[in-house]
């Protein structure tokens, strides 16, 4: 099937950008508190700050009004497209799935979502971003 192999591709691509997006809002929250306790001071730069409050805010707010996520939505849109099944397929759609998806009950992932979310946020205020550029690395 020649004419899938795209819709294949790219459903492999969106599935390790939402890796990146899921590893992100971990390592954000980790890189945060170890940062600031370590006196890292790129940080708290507004812009990071304010990624990482924005993406793991979408996500919580997406498990409570009960909606899929984009990304796993055009996931499975190109796997559809391609044909093949949603669950076996390329090295990296195999693996990758393995780390993302798992079965548990919704309400198992508004809570881990609202709960990170929360640490999110207690983190913003405990390490507020920096108000100004430092020149200091």
């Amino acid at each position: 099937m020649p004419a899938a192999l795209p819709y294949q591709a790219l459903a492999d691509i969106v599935l390790a950008l939402h890796l990146g997006v899921v590893a992100f809002v971990i390592a954000g929250l980790v890189l945060v508190v170890l940062g600031n306790l370590r006196g890292w001071r790129w940080v708290n730069a507004p812009g990071f700050r304010l990624a990482h409050l924005a993406t793991i805010g979408f996500v919580a707010a997406q498990a409570w009004l009960g909606q899929d996520c984009p990304l796993t939505v055009l996931e499975m849109w190109l796997r559809a497209r391609a044909r093949g099944p949603t669950y076996q397929g390329s090295f990296i759609e195999h693996w990758l799935q393995r780390l993302l998806y798992y079965d548990a009950p919704a309400w198992v992932f508004t809570l881990g979502y609202t709960l990170f979310g929360l640490a999110v946020a207690a983190a913003w205020w405990y390490f507020p971003p920096s108000r100004h550029r430092d020149p200091r690395p």
